[in-house]
């Protein structure tokens, strides 16, 4: 999948000055893995490669927490700090943008700022941003990709602490629908065996 996603990159490489690709799913899809994949794809292309976790972007706890730990509707609009993914992630790679992104914002363990430096993405390269609730967001990703997961799996798969987010990600599916949203659909109930589409 990942060789098949960075063939795609090369066909579409010089269609601007950097490819951007959003990988969309659940914690329990383990979007880290195909974004990991991917990007050793692309850099055994000589192509250079950053890759940006939503999860580096939580806003402070006194923010996501602001209405109780569990609670659905922050979650959903609350807890990722999208703003600075646009100033710091997205804007720096638009036409005209300088290269310099900021992989990771806010630690929740230490709930204060990473201080990580910038990084060069010279142009041509590419950025992979990998995480949950990245569709409807309008972020510009030249090509999107969600993990689906069925609601058994994604049980399954969720830890009993993160449970209450099961809510959550049925409202995202009904009212962003990112299984028909996405350029390519992996559907990974049996990890081993991914089904895909949309990738040609």
């Amino acid at each position: 999948m990942a060789e098949r996603l960075a063939e795609r990159a090369g066909r579409e490489a010089g269609a601007a000055p950097w490819w951007r690709v959003g990988i969309d799913g659940a914690p329990a899809a383990g979007t880290d893995v195909l974004a990991g994949r991917l990007a050793d794809e692309l850099r055994a292309r000589g192509r250079s490669v950053v890759v940006v976790a939503v999860a580096g972007f939580l806003r402070p706890a006194s923010l996501r927490f602001e209405f109780g730990r569990r609670d659905v509707d922050q979650y959903l609009a609350g807890w990722y700090d999208t703003g600075a993914l646009w100033r710091e992630v997205f804007g720096p790679t638009d036409p005209g943008g300088d290269g310099r992104v900021l992989p990771d914002l806010w630690d929740p363990v230490r709930d204060r700022a990473t201080r990580s430096p910038y990084v060069e993405l010279p142009p041509g390269g590419a950025l992979i941003v990998h995480g949950p609730l990245l569709l409807g967001q309008w972020f510009p990703f030249d090509l999107s990709v969600h993990i689906g997961l069925s609601p058994g799996a994604l049980a399954r798969r969720t830890p009993e602490p993160e449970r209450w987010t099961l809510e959550a990600f049925a409202r995202y599916a009904r009212e962003v629908d990112p299984e028909r949203s996405a350029d390519v659909l992996v559907r990974a109930d049996d990890p081993a065996r991914p089904a895909w589409s949309g990738a040609g």
